[in-house]
């Protein structure tokens, strides 16, 4: 029995009819489209009633980054102060307003984050491109800055018993 399953299996090209070709059949051409080309024309420069809120946006982030550098410096030294203080203790305190400090002086940075998104949300729900390169490169370095902000509130944080 198993002599016979084997025997339909060695048959060769002439054993059930000719193989199929592999040649292009006529069929198979008549799909092959070329898509139309399509003109991209690249983003214009920023307009002008932009440039102005960029440039607020960016000074109010270079403003805001000048007062965490210089509350940094007394959040991390509460901090250290706080170092083996119980949970909700006088320096445990200080330094948790010290933290707050911090967030609040970067503040401005995050709201010109939030308004460089909204600004660029709507113009590509409109479709409007000019300067958006422009405002992305604005949002990509506040987001950067913001970033490095974040990180060391979280480190200074951690650091707080109870934390």
């Amino acid at each position: 029995m198993a002599a016979l399953t084997l025997s339909a299996c060695a048959g060769g090209p002439g054993a059930g009819g000719p193989a199929p070709s592999l040649a292009k059949r006529a069929v198979e051409g008549r799909f092959e489209v070329v898509p139309p080309s399509v003109a991209v024309t690249p983003p214009g420069p920023l307009p002008t009633d932009l440039a102005g809120r960029l440039g607020r946006w960016e000074a109010d982030s270079i403003a805001a980054q000048q007062a965490f550098a210089s509350e940094r410096d007394a959040a991390a030294s509460a901090v250290a102060a706080a170092a083996g203080a119980p949970v909700a203790s006088e320096r445990w305190v200080v330094a948790q307003q010290a933290i707050s400090r911090l967030v609040a002086a970067r503040a401005p940075l995050t709201e010109a984050l939030a308004d460089l998104d909204r600004l660029y949300l709507e113009r590509s729900i409109d479709e409007a491109v000019d300067g958006l390169p422009d405002i992305y490169a604005l949002r990509d370095r506040l987001a950067d800055t913001a970033s490095a902000q974040e990180a060391i509130i979280e480190a200074l944080s951690k650091q707080l018993p109870g934390e």
